[in-house]
């Protein structure tokens, strides 16, 4: 049996159309479950002074750069304005380069510093503790299946 239901377009009493949304969204589900994982992530990162946002950040500009801010926020789906607050706290630690505009004009190649290279090896340890509590607190089949989900979103061309 499923759990997920959707919610009829009728002149119902909005007051049931508020109880299967607050039952069955899967939004909210998804954002319950990623508040749980980002806290669980951030306090074993917090002794580093990095956030979980600002790490998966590093990462990516680690595994894909150079690349342009915009190429960044469209691997990682962020929108600017949350790429950009997450971004200047790693270019103020000198975790991540700001270089020198492109030929546009405009866009400027990120790229990891010797300093970010170090906080990568750093934060090994306390990222693979909070991916065990996090899998404990999915299970197997939860982790396996936000794995499989997370694959199958249509990914950007850098």
């Amino acid at each position: 049996m499923s759990c997920i239901e959707t919610v009829p377009h009728s002149t119902e009493a909005s007051g049931s159309v508020s109880t299967q949304i607050a039952r069955h969204c899967l939004l909210t589900r998804t954002r319950q479950i990623a508040r749980v994982l980002t806290a669980l992530y951030d306090e074993a990162l917090r002794p580093l002074g990095v956030s979980s946002s600002q790490l998966s950040l590093l990462v990516l500009v680690a595994e894909y750069g150079p690349l342009s801010r915009a190429a960044l926020g469209r691997k990682n789906h962020h929108d600017r304005t949350t790429l950009t607050r997450n971004l200047q706290p790693l270019i103020a630690h000198g975790w991540v380069a700001d270089g020198q505009p492109g030929g546009d004009g405009r866009s400027r190649a990120l790229s990891v510093t010797q300093a970010g290279r170090e906080l990568l090896q750093a934060a090994g340890p306390a990222w693979s503790a909070a991916q065990q509590r996090a899998a404990s607190v999915l299970g197997l089949e939860g982790a396996s299946a936000l794995m499989n989900i997370a694959a199958d979103l249509p990914s950007a061309n850098v």
